[in-house]
C-alpha cells in the first residue's frame, strides 16, 4: 500500500518539502481526517506564514533557531543543531490564528497539525520542560521526548512526540494500535511518522546512505500492509492498524517525529499491544537500558 509511504519530497509544494493536511469531511487527499504535518527548510532570514484555520499547530525546530510572530507577540525558539542533539523548545498555536516563522541562521522546521474545535492560548514550551523518557530495554531501548503529550502541553486534540532509536535497536515495539475508542483501554488516533536518519558516530559512510524500516499491518476488517525502507525526510502514514517495529539497522541511528489526533472526546494516548507479541514487554525487566542512551 504505497499510498501510505511518502518518500522525501513526494508531497512537496512551493513552500513545504512535506505537506500532509487532513480533510475532516472525507478523509481524502492524504487519507487522514484529523492529522497533518508540514516540513520546510528556511535560509537565514527567510519566513513562512501559516493561517491555522480549523487546525491547531505545534512548531518544532528540527534544526536551527527561529522567531515566531503570532497574535501580536514574538516568540524566540532557541532550537538545536539537529534532531539527534537534544530536545527543542516548541510553540503551540491554536486554530483561528495566523503565524509567521522566520529562521535566524537557517534551519529545518516541522509544523505538527491536527483538527481542533477549541481556541486555546498560544504557549511556548522551553526545552527544559520537555520530559525525556527512556523506554524499553536492551535492543528495544529508545529515548522519547514528550513535548506535545497530554499533561505536558495543553491542546485540543493533537498529541506529538519524538523518538531517538540507536543503531541496531527496535522501536515502536511491541507492535501496537490505537484505532478504536474503548474507554480506559484504547483511543482512536491516526498517526504520522516523519523520519531522519544518520550514520552512527564513528561510521565512515555518508549520511545519505542511512536507512531504516517501518512496519504497519491491519486486520481482515481494516487491512493495511506496509513494510517500507525509510530514509531521511520520508513519511509513513498510519490511518489505522498495528504499527511497529521501527527498525534502525546496525550503523544507522533513527529519529522519528510522531503526530497523532483522532475523533474522540478525550485527548489521550491509550494503546493496545498486538497480543501475539505483547509478551516481549515482560522480558525488559531483566535487561538494562542501552548505555548509548544513559551515558549522554
Amino acid at each position: 500500500m504505497s499510498e501510505w509511504v511518502l518518500p522525501a519530497g513526494s508531497s512537496a509544494d512551493g513552500e513545504f518539502d512535506t505537506r500532509v493536511l487532513p480533510d475532516p469531511s472525507t478523509g481524502s487527499g492524504s487519507g487522514l481526517a484529523h492529522t497533518g504535518l508540514l516540513v520546510t527548510d528556511l535560509t537565514a532570514g527567510e519566513s513562512r506564514t501559516i493561517d491555522t484555520g480549523e487546525l491547531e499547530y505545534i512548531v518544532v525546530p528540527l534544526s536551527g533557531a527561529a522567531r515566531v510572530a503570532v497574535a501580536g507577540e514574538t516568540y524566540e525558539l532557541a532550537g538545536r543543531p539537529d534532531v539527534f542533539d537534544a530536545a527543542t523548545d516548541v510553540l503551540y498555536v491554536p486554530r483561528g490564528a495566523s503565524f509567521t516563522i522566520t529562521s535566524v541562521d537557517g534551519g529545518r522546521y516541522a509544523f505538527c497539525a491536527a483538527t481542533a474545535s477549541r481556541e486555546l492560548p498560544v504557549r511556548h514550551l522551553p526545552a527544559s520542560e520537555v520530559p525525556d523518557e527512556l523506554r524499553g530495554a536492551g535492543t528495544a531501548s529508545r529515548r522519547v521526548r514528550n513535548f506535545g503529550t497530554p499533561g505536558v502541553l495543553d491542546a485540543d486534540s493533537i498529541i506529538a512526540c519524538e523518538v531517538i532509536t540507536p543503531a541496531g535497536n527496535w522501536s515502536s515495539y511491541p507492535p501496537h494500535k490505537h484505532d478504536e475508542e474503548r474507554e480506559g483501554v484504547e483511543t482512536s488516533l491516526e498517526e504520522i511518522y516523519y523520519f531522519e536518519l544518520r550514520q552512527e558516530p564513528g561510521s565512515p559512510v555518508s549520511a545519505e546512505n542511512a536507512f531504516g524500516y517501518q512496519r504497519v499491518y491491519g486486520t481482515a476488517e481494516r487491512p493495511i500492509d506496509v513494510l517500507a525502507e525509510v530514509r531521511s525526510r520520508d513519511v509513513v502514514l498510519v490511518p489505522h492498524g498495528w504499527h511497529g517495529p521501527a527498525m534502525a539497522p546496525p550503523g544507522y541511528d533513527m529519529y522519528y517525529l510522531n503526530v497523532m489526533a483522532g475523533p474522540g472526546a478525550t485527548r489521550a494516548w491509550l494503546i493496545c499491544d498486538d497480543p501475539e507479541h505483547a509478551w516481549v514487554r515482560q522480558t525488559w525487566a531483566g535487561q538494562a537500558i542501552d548505555p548509548r542512551l544513559t551515558d549522554n
